[in-house]
């Protein structure tokens, strides 16, 4: 098929979805007019002819033929990308060269190995698709302290089909990035998720009303952590480096334990829990979390100047909290160490705005603890002492300004967001001794 042919099949293909006629023919013609009036005033330019086009500018959204080429080139890459992969044939084959060439000695126990000579051969034996992974700094990067230079096959073999499933995953996330930029959007990522559910074995008994909650709740946990900036897109790169897509995809095992299930954010009960929990929040059942409903999240101890704060610096919609902006308030108060969470806290505590917390911030936020005291009958504890432990605990470079740095690089920062915006975080922290001897004895006990 011709270019002009390819073209034409691509945009009726689109007129029909966008019921909007477009005259192709007309724009060749406009297209082809522009590209050799171009031609024509550049020919006579020495570096026109010498140096290569390396930039094109990415087309505009109305310019239809540009777009559609675009599209069809980058299928047709990734579809060439995808051959190139090895299949489960090529994969049989390579492990079935790799046990007959394993080298001697056995030391004992099942393991197999084999030294360079030998990967040599298998190298050769195993056609075109294997050779990218049968380089010389591969077979050193394996080596252990095998006492005859030898790498074990297992290991080898596992690392060539954790390379298989990392290109394989690429090139599928790449078929929904539209731009071809290298970025998912929400949408792209979502689009992504909903087309894995029919893989996904531990997923098939959820409804079909909730698999809009289960797909938000899963893509809501790559951009909390992924695009703290809120960019509203991120890098496939990323998404490939961390471990959310192997936890994703551990739920294709139909025997997966259920505590493994349970700890696993992707999981059907991780994801009712926390849908669950976002409902029984609910109380006048309008789909939305009012302040006074948030502030019964867990056993109400979160302090309401905290949960004020939240509403201010937070997405909101007429004063309240849509199901979204409620998974970032999860996601912080669940992974609290993280530095992801602690940019969600900083940004809630940093009152004014400056880039640190001081003296009079810390005041701001436990004066709350200590009214919730007063309340429980608890006798309120000196702000001045919780004050030096704070700044002990995080060595800020600055002695009188914390900033995000500094509780990132503390190690406690949760230790801190928990004493300035939870009641129980705070009683718990005052209580560390006598916790930790309970659970000395007990496991003593046991």
């Amino acid at each position: 098929m011709d270019l002009k042919s390819l073209l034409s099949s691509s945009l009726n293909k689109k007129n029909k979805k966008e019921s909007q006629p477009v005259d192709e023919d007309k724009l060749f013609e406009e297209y082809y007019t522009k590209w050799k009036s171009l031609n024509k005033n550049n020919t006579g330019s020495a570096s026109y002819n010498a140096i290569p086009k390396f930039y094109f500018k990415l087309p505009s959204v109305d310019d239809h033929l540009r777009l559609k080429l675009r599209e069809e080139s980058r299928s047709v890459f990734l579809q060439r990308k995808s051959q190139e992969l090895l299949d489960n044939e090529d994969l049989k084959d390579l492990w079935v060269l790799l046990e007959r060439h394993q080298s001697p000695p056995n030391l004992g126990g099942d393991e197999q190995m084999i030294n360079y000579i030998d990967f040599l051969k298998v190298a050769e034996l195993s056609g075109e698709k294997c050779k990218p992974f049968f380089m010389p700094s591969t077979f050193c990067k394996l080596l252990q302290n095998d006492p005859y230079g030898r790498i074990s096959v297992m290991n080898f073999f596992n690392y060539v089909m954790r390379k298989v499933w990392l290109h394989q995953t690429r090139i599928g996330l790449s078929l929904y990035d539209f731009a071809g930029q290298g970025f998912l959007r929400e949408s792209d990522l979502e689009n992504y998720i909903l087309d894995l559910f029919p893989t996904i074995l531990q997923l098939n008994e959820l409804e079909k009303s909730f698999h809009s909650f289960y797909v938000c709740t899963a893509v809501r946990k790559f951009f909390f952590f992924l695009d703290p900036l809120h960019s509203g897109q991120i890098k496939i790169q990323d998404i490939l480096a961390c471990s959310f897509l192997d936890d994703l995809l551990e739920l294709r095992d139909e025997d997966l334990p259920k505590k493994q299930q349970q700890s696993n954010w992707f999981s059907a009960p991780s994801a009712l829990r926390v849908y669950g929990i976002y409902l029984n929040l609910d109380k006048d059942h309008n789909g939305m979390l009012s302040k006074d409903e948030l502030g019964k999240y867990g056993m109400g101890t979160l302090t309401k100047v905290f949960i004020d704060r939240v509403f201010q610096e937070c997405l909101t919609y007429g004063g309240e909290m849509d199901y979204k902006t409620y998974l970032d308030f999860i996601l912080a108060l669940e992974n609290q160490k993280e530095p992801q969470a602690l940019q969600y806290f900083f940004k809630i505590l940093d009152v004014d705005g400056k880039g640190y917390l001081n003296t009079f911030t810390l005041n701001y936020f436990f004066r709350s603890i200590q009214e919730q005291m007063v309340k429980h009958n608890q006798e309120p504890v000196n702000f001045e002492d919780v004050k030096d432990e704070i700044f002990d605990m995080v060595k800020p470079s600055n002695p009188t300004k914390i900033t995000l740095q500094d509780l990132i690089d503390c190690g406690q920062g949760d230790v801190v967001v928990s004493i300035l915006i939870d009641l129980n975080g705070f009683w718990s922290y005052e209580n560390r001794e006598v916790l930790a001897s309970d659970a000395a004895n007990e496991r003593s006990q046991v």
